[in-house]
């Protein structure tokens, strides 16, 4: 990527020093329009591209409280048909509770500025939406806006601000800016102004050009200015960090620990039981002979009888709803849940806390802020010999005990104590034979060339979630004959089924298991003398030679490789017994074993007397490689992809 001079003179006026640019509806008296227009580009020479940017901006006041303004500007060159339909309609969304919004302008231009539209064709604010499946409550408000006049060869240029009059929490600010946006960018600008009284914490990541800093007036003012970013070229397995995405990060100065007071204070007196759940809670646990099965018991009620419903309502989004209240409503969100299961484990005797984490994993431990925490689950530290502690999702209601949902396993969290101290921790993680899946089918082949045997399939881990919730509810008597014969008609066309087997997916106790009998299965064909026996798309041997080419197109590699989305942390077997007929033999293919830094795969076909026996075995790793060992991955590929075998030849006896 080619960087420029910081500020250049031909695209923003020069500021008075030590000050933000004052952006209104009236303009951004920093910023030449003419110019911006001036970049448009041909659009020729981008034709894979829908639209580029000729200008990214971002002007951010922080306040020493938490108060904020940040004004956002793009003004993006529409390059065919399917950039104006991504561009015709907008939206800008706030926090109405402690947010205010304001759109600055949005209009239609032409590269020579000529106006096409001024202002919105239509416009129109409303809550944001929310969905029955998967409801959550927040004071989000949408404002959306549709546009007239945009078409290839017009730009479409806009600015907003919102300011956030009302800090969650005091102190506490937060602001991340991609300089790399996917597309070209031809101009990127970022300020930052802050009190000069303030240090904020400040990461960069791959910038390569220099950045402005200015004080006076009691104010500091940061700024990041470069040209020409060119758009970045995917490429599968991308790991980050990585030495290309060009990101810079600003957060106020504040540590784990002022937030971890901020939320124990915000939580106290949070944890009392009503003498309603005193009830409820023996009654729950009458049956259990040991502390464990009473942990368990009030995990499984928890987790699974009490409606998951997100309520981010300004501060209600961390302050959790007594658990008289939510034993009254019945439903809660993440903080009420694991709230709630704090209160009954600490009146059972345990040491529980609460956990902030994001729930998506992606929190990032060396800057602190509330903004990075989505979500909450607790921590319950049970008596050395049950094992110690463990980590709970109570909005996971198909997670077994002791589990985690796989997005959070390995990420950031900060277990908060009552009295305001904190642990940062790393949330642990799953070995990958613990997301384990297991599919075997047994029986026998008859001289007719029918198949008649049993088909079972169990998964664990993180594996386990499309079984768990295929089967996490009562089936009818049809529903179950016609799931038994979709399943038997999976395993070998044509096949008939019985003996369905089942578990009950919210039975967090249960192992995630399916088994039916099978048979009436025609699997041979024939040829000559010989038949053809068709392997049952149940043992899968992980044809990647397509996969192995496209990263080999793509070389040079320059992202480093997620040794994880290749196959992942998982380990799946692959099982096929069957008995041959009295004096036919196998024409078995050749075994094969590859063991790399990305995984394994082995497949091994053999005949011990009369039985058949095919197995296939995969087992994944996490961690990152460097982009020079994308020829040992496609390596890799290609040598699991001899393993091709898609039928077996069987000789009957003379």
């Amino acid at each position: 990527m080619r960087r420029s001079l910081l500020v250049p003179l031909l695209l923003f006026a020069t500021p008075l020093a030590s000050q933000a640019p004052h952006i209104t509806p009236a303009g951004d008296p920093s910023v030449r329009n003419d110019t911006i227009y001036k970049l448009a580009v041909n659009p020729a020479d981008y034709a894979d591209d829908d639209y580029v940017y000729l200008l990214d901006d971002g002007v951010i006041r922080f306040e020493a409280d938490g108060r904020s303004s940040r004004t956002y500007r793009q003004v993006v060159q529409i390059l065919n048909q399917d950039g104006a339909e991504a561009w015709g309609e907008q939206s800008f969304s706030y926090s109405s509770g402690s947010e205010k919004l304001t759109v600055n302008w949005i209009r239609v231009v032409k590269p020579t500025g000529e106006v096409i539209s001024a202002q919105p064709a239509h416009e129109q604010e409303s809550l944001a939406p929310v969905a029955f499946d998967a409801p959550v409550y927040s004071d989000q408000k949408v404002r959306r806006v549709t546009l007239s006049g945009v078409a290839p060869g017009t730009l479409v240029d806009w600015s907003y601000t919102v300011e956030r009059v009302k800090p969650l929490v005091p102190g506490d600010y937060y602001t991340g800016w991609r300089v790399t946006t996917g597309l070209l960018t031809r101009r990127s600008r970022l300020i930052v102004d802050v009190p000069a009284t303030v240090n904020p914490r400040i990461h960069e990541a791959n910038v390569h050009f220099k950045r402005l800093d200015q004080e006076g007036r009691g104010r500091r003012v940061y700024t990041w200015a470069t040209k020409e970013v060119q758009k970045l070229r995917g490429e599968p397995f991308a790991a980050s960090p990585n030495t290309l995405s060009v990101h810079i990060d600003v957060s106020s100065p504040l540590n784990w620990g002022d937030l971890a007071r901020w939320y124990a204070k915000l939580s106290t007196g949070r944890y009392a039981l009503s003498p309603a759940l005193e009830t409820q809670l023996a009654e729950r646990v009458k049956d259990a002979h040991t502390l464990e099965d009473s942990i368990r018991a009030a995990h499984r009620w928890v987790s699974q009888d009490f409606r998951y419903v997100s309520l981010s309502l300004g501060i209600g989004g961390y302050l959790p709803r007594l658990p008289a209240q939510v034993l009254e409503t019945r439903y809660g969100d993440c903080k009420d849940k694991a709230t709630l299961f704090i209160a009954l484990a600490r009146r059972m005797g345990l040491t529980a806390y609460p956990v902030l984490l994001s729930a998506s994993g992606g929190a990032d431990s060396t800057l602190p802020t509330v903004q990075q925490f989505d979500h909450m689950i607790a921590a319950v530290d049970r008596p050395a010999r049950l094992g110690g502690r463990i980590y709970l999702d109570l909005t996971s209601d198909l997670t077994p005990y002791g589990e985690l949902p796989p997005a959070e396993e390995g990420s950031f969290a900060l277990v908060v104590h009552d009295d305001g101290t904190y642990e940062g921790i790393t949330l642990p993680e799953s070995a990958p034979g613990a997301n384990r899946a297991e599919t075997r089918i047994v029986g026998e082949l008859n001289a007719d060339g029918n198949f008649a045997g049993h088909y079972s399939e169990s998964k664990t881990g993180g594996l386990q979630y499309s079984l768990r919730s295929a089967y996490a509810r009562v089936f009818s008597k049809d529903e179950l004959s016609r799931l038994t014969q979709a399943l038997a008609n999976g395993v070998f066309s044509g096949a008939s089924g019985d003996s369905l087997k089942l578990f009950d997916g919210r039975d967090l106790q249960a192992t995630p298991s399916v088994s039916l009998a099978v048979h009436d299965a025609p699997v041979l064909s024939s040829g000559g003398g010989t038949r053809i026996f068709t392997l049952p798309t149940a043992l899968p041997n992980f044809e990647s030679l397509g996969l192995a080419s496209q990263l080999e197109r793509r070389k040079p590699r320059l992202y480093p490789i997620d040794i994880g989305e290749v196959i992942g942390p998982i380990e799946t077997v692959s099982e096929l017994r069957m008995t041959l007929p009295a004096g036919w033999q196998a024409e078995l293919p050749q075994n094969l074993t590859e063991t790399s830094e990305f995984g394994t795969y082995s497949a091994q076909y053999a005949q011990n007397g009369r039985e058949l026996q095919v197995t296939r075995r995969m087992t994944g790793a996490r961690g990152t490689a460097p982009p020079d060992r994308i020829d040992a991955l496609i390596g890799w590929l290609r040598a699991i992809s001899k393993d091709d075998v898609k039928f077996i030849v069987l000789k009957p006896g003379q």
